[in-house]
């Protein structure tokens, strides 16, 4: 695992150079680039700067970490906030753009379908070349929450979890989190900084601490950063 932390306006647009690189670099090998993005309000920010980088976007296609089953104008829904902040401003093909299909009555159905598509795009078994996470201050990841029978699954790529904050969640399980060949961390924020040491000790106990950091980058700001041992924008 690599720990990268910087200046609180230095750190989205460093995370938006990782994401930029590591997709030139899965095209100029593969000749595409399997990019899956979280939600919430943390990359913000990475995703317009992302926007600005100069990427071949017909090479690119682009999936979800996870996914609220709230209506499509929710605002609440991960696919709007991707859609405004970053797909709305460079030309990906509208068929490379894949969301998770929430809105269907059966879930299961559908995240079986969803990982259907994993496989068709990224290979059998599917393999991201970079996935990008968030840190919850309660240690969750995706939608791979404290507690929730999802973070058992181990025949399934893409599972849907009990209700959290009022919603059931569609989600990349563990099995294809740590199949990636890149593993993003955007961490920021004085709320994260009691459980940022816990996923750089890969602590098992979050569920954040289960994904393999074999592969992983995190970029955190100092505030996320503060009781972590790391002098400066550094790297361990």
């Amino acid at each position: 695992m690599r720990i990268l932390v910087f200046d609180a306006d230095e750190a989205a647009p460093k995370a938006a150079r990782f994401v930029a690189d590591t997709a030139r670099a899965a095209i100029a090998a593969r000749g595409r680039a399997c990019l899956a993005f979280s939600g919430g309000r943390t990359p913000w920010k990475m995703l317009r700067a992302l926007a600005a980088e100069t990427l071949p976007w017909h090479d690119v296609h682009v999936f979800q970490t996870d996914e609220r089953a709230v209506p499509p104008d929710d605002p609440a829904r991960t696919l709007s906030q991707l859609r405004d902040v970053l797909l709305s401003r460079v030309p990906l093909p509208p068929q490379h753009l894949h969301p998770m299909p929430v809105m269907e009555g059966d879930l299961a159905a559908a995240a079986r379908r969803y990982a259907a598509t994993l496989e068709q795009i990224a290979g059998a078994p599917a393999r991201l070349d970079l996935v990008h996470l968030g840190l919850g201050a309660d240690g969750h990841t995706a939608s791979l929450v404290p507690g929730d029978p999802v973070l058992d699954v181990r025949d399934a790529d893409v599972a849907v979890s009990g209700p959290y904050q009022g919603h059931p969640r569609m989600t990349l399980t563990y099995p294809a989190l740590n199949r990636a060949r890149a593993i993003l961390w955007l961490v920021t924020g004085t709320e994260k900084a009691e459980v940022l040491p816990r996923l750089c000790a890969a602590d098992t106990a979050i569920p954040a601490g289960r994904v393999n950091p074999d592969h992983a980058t995190i970029i955190a700001d100092r505030d996320a950063a503060r009781l972590l041992h790391v002098a400066g924008a550094g790297s361990r």
